[in-house]
């Protein structure tokens, strides 16, 4: 990924060439976070696969294969291993240290695809034992109300940040060094 000018430029036709499952760029400042996304038909595949399809206990950063990525993504979920060189998600631990959370230069997220480059505003981070509530990626206006609620209540530092059911999310999340509780980020799309 190159930046030119204050836009990302992500070469998709090159990278789709070598894995046709490419889905994304995203980059996450003051992390080791700068990865092609991958997407396939399930949530397995690449826990223990890398982006060359070879075998790998780091596998690859992978979006949730619910997403469509077609723009209608409510709550588009990205995952990737916490591993011990600070590969993958590694280092989204970051994201839960006051250092992290207090330099304002973090609190945007890029993503890009092949529709365009995106930026997304943290509003959450925290810590939490494994569940699914988190990564759900379809709900009623209801539903998503009280979800954004939710989660904005559970960050560990409050960003300031208004959200509402007219917002579409990203969710990343990582397993910590116990493999018990998750690492949570949760940001909102920027016009």
């Amino acid at each position: 990924m190159k930046k030119k000018d204050d836009k990302y430029v992500v070469d998709f036709t090159s990278l789709k060439k070598q894995n046709k499952d490419t889905i994304a760029y995203i980059k996450v400042n003051n992390t080791n976070i700068d990865y092609v996304v991958v997407k396939t038909k399930d949530n397995n595949y690449y826990l223990n696969h890398d982006f060359n399809k070879k075998y790998n206990v780091s596998g690859w950063v992978f979006a949730d294969f619910h997403n469509k990525f077609d723009g209608n993504d409510k709550n588009i979920i990205i995952y990737g291993h916490n591993t011990q060189d600070g590969s993958m998600f590694g280092s989204l631990k970051n994201v839960l240290t006051e250092d992290w959370q207090k330099n304002k230069d973090n609190h945007k997220i890029t993503l890009v695809t092949e529709q365009g480059n995106y930026v997304y505003q943290v509003f959450s981070t925290y810590s939490i034992k494994a569940e699914d509530y988190y990564i759900k990626t379809s709900f009623n206006d209801k539903e998503y109300s009280e979800f954004l609620t939710k989660l904005k209540k559970r960050s560990n530092y409050d960003y300031g940040v208004k959200i509402d059911n007219k917002d579409n999310i990203l969710t990343l999340s990582s397993c910590t060094v116990s493999g018990i509780n998750r690492v949570v980020l949760h940001a909102k799309l920027l016009d």
